[in-house]
């Protein structure tokens, strides 16, 4: 009986046809990439102070002081959240009496922001932040709109795989886009925050729900020897493209509906993919489609100039890819022996620990010193060699100290920036940087290397778990970018401390980089300390199992 591969090995692997299916593909990630953090400009917080009505009947010395001083950033500013009791000011600027010489400032008594506050435009025109005045004491709902767009991110994790499975890739892929649009497009005339929150729940469910659609599509089109390639660097680096877009849109466009609009809009130009963009033979076979995927598998023949054999699938030389793919195992063999126990917990730690190093480096950008379009510029420009490095890596060199190598980088620059003087404000943003590259390095890694480790029975499980995982740590980041209003090395120190001891972590799990990979759960007893010890001579290199597409299912940022 033969195989799929073998079946449509005359098409070849870089033909006219896959090149297409390859860029569009990677290219419908693109607005992935600007709208999964388009929040760091939609609910970015301008430097704020209490307003003092028109009425107040204040000089202009008691209207400048009216706020007392507060020392943030090695500097005394107006506070946020404060103001001297208006009735007092007005009683002392009707005397004629001067601020600071002829009143005690700080004997006075304090109030909140009573009347609203006053938002500097020098950065932000808009924002969600200055639209419902998120700040003070609802200072709290800016992350929260972050975390809840992380929580429709894990909700489409669950869903994403089944609804493809049941529906076909490409119908899921366009259906999910086109949600990801429209939602978005109505959280443009949000009247309130909860609603453009609620909304914002369903944009993260349509984006990773269209991202796994199309990471699947390409691994089950596309040949052996370009899957992988697809998996890391084609995906992985239209996303950063997509992320360099984002502060190039938000420096044009400072209103935050108007870029919010923008950011949709190019949404629409998936649509023509449709009539380009082809179903998965792989998936239609499943579903005993043959006359359909062979149609497809004749149009890519005739795309990519090579004249198709006259019968290509024969339902009775083909396997079944349907029975293939049954599985009897459930989540509970992820805890049945100590061993697998043990990789799992500790996989579940490493990428909760990962991912919130990276999303929280991604939105504390606008905290950092300088502007805040050239931060978030610069951060997504350097995923792009960080991309380009792991995979030199997993080529070559054992996961396990590459991938502790990157962790090390990440958590220790991290763990330097509090020791830089603060006038030395490139050094800062150098280090972050720095940290940046380190932690999306082990983010590209850990796909491959926990794949690698579990058996190939549960190998789906293992890593879908350790995914969520991931969304449970992208849900947590904002907090830890929201502890830096309190002191603002204490995001990095802990980053910093955690991604260090994921770092330490790694080291203890076993290497897999040109070894026999387990098949079952029993082979798993064979792991002895760091290293794997099989009983019987495998032959299957690793490299192969990571061409597997079953390893990439889960995947996804």
């Amino acid at each position: 009986m033969r195989d799929y591969e073998e079946v449509t090995a005359f098409l070849g692997e870089w033909g006219r046809f896959q090149r297409l299916v390859f860029f569009l593909l990677s290219a419908s990630i693109i607005p992935n990439g600007f709208n999964g953090l388009s929040i760091v400009f939609l609910a970015g917080t301008p430097e704020h102070r209490c307003a003092v009505p028109r009425g107040a009947n204040l000089s202009g010395e008691w209207l400048n002081a009216s706020a007392p001083l507060e020392l943030r950033g090695g500097r005394a500013v107006p506070s946020r959240c404060r103001r001297y009791r208006l009735a007092a000011l007005a009683n002392f600027s009707a005397l004629g009496l001067r601020p600071g010489s002829d009143v005690e400032l700080g004997s006075l008594e304090l109030e909140p922001c009573l009347d609203g506050w006053e938002y500097s435009r020098d950065v932000y025109r808009s924002t969600i932040v200055t639209e419902w005045n998120l700040v003070c004491d609802d200072d709290w709902k800016g992350p929260l709109s972050t975390s809840l767009f992380f929580v429709g991110v894990l909700l489409g994790s669950f869903v994403s795989g089944q609804l493809s499975d049941k529906f076909g890739r490409k119908n899921v892929l366009f259906a999910t886009l086109a949600m990801q649009t429209v939602f978005s497009f109505i959280q443009v005339f949000s009247t309130s925050w909860e609603m453009f929150s609620v909304f914002f729940v369903l944009v993260g469910m349509g984006q990773i729900s269209n991202y796994v659609a199309a990471f699947v599509l390409g691994t089950e089109i596309l040949g052996q020897s370009i899957r992988v390639l697809f998996c890391t660097l084609g995906v992985c680096i239209f996303y950063a493209f997509g992320y360099m877009l984002l502060p190039l849109f938000a420096y044009f466009i400072r209103d935050w509906r108007m870029l919010l609009l923008a950011l949709t809009l190019p949404g629409l130009l998936c649509i023509p993919l449709w009539w380009v963009i082809p179903e998965s033979p792989r998936w239609l076979i499943s579903q005993g489609r043959f006359q359909e995927a062979e149609d497809i598998i004749r149009k890519a023949a005739k795309t990519n100039g090579i004249t198709a054999p006259d019968v290509i699938l024969d339902p009775s030389e083909l396997q079944d890819l349907k029975s293939q793919k049954q599985q009897t195992y459930t989540i509970l063999d992820l805890m049945k022996t100590r061993n697998i126990l043990t990789i799992t917990i500790m996989s579940v730690i490493l990428w909760m620990i990962i991912s919130v190093g990276y999303f929280g480096l991604s939105l504390d950008t606008p905290n950092l010193h300088g502007d805040v379009y050239v931060n978030c510029f610069l951060s997504a420009v350097i995923e792009v060699p960080a991309y380009v490095i792991s995979w030199l890596l997993l080529r070559n060199l054992p996961r396990r100290y590459s991938m502790a190598a990157a962790l090390f980088l990440g958590g220790c620059v991290l763990l330097f920036i509090q020791l830089v003087p603060s006038h030395i404000r490139a050094l800062s943003i150098l280090l972050v940087m720095l940290g940046k590259f380190g932690i999306t390095s082990a983010f590209s890694m850990v796909y491959v290397y926990t794949a690698e480790l579990y058996p190939t029975v549960v190998r789906n499980m293992g890593v879908g778990a350790s995914s969520m995982a991931s969304r449970l740590g992208s849900i947590l980041s904002p907090y830890f970018v929201y502890l830096g209003a309190y002191d603002r090395f204490l995001p990095y120190i802990l980053m910093g401390s955690l991604t260090v001891l994921s770092g330490i972590l790694t080291l203890f799990l076993p290497e897999s980089y040109g070894m026999p990979l387990p098949d079952t759960i029993e082979q798993m007893l064979l792991v002895k300390g760091l290293e794997y010890r099989p009983a019987s001579n495998g032959t299957r290199d690793s490299k192969e199992e990571e061409e597997n597409p079953e390893i990439f299912k889960s995947t996804a940022f």
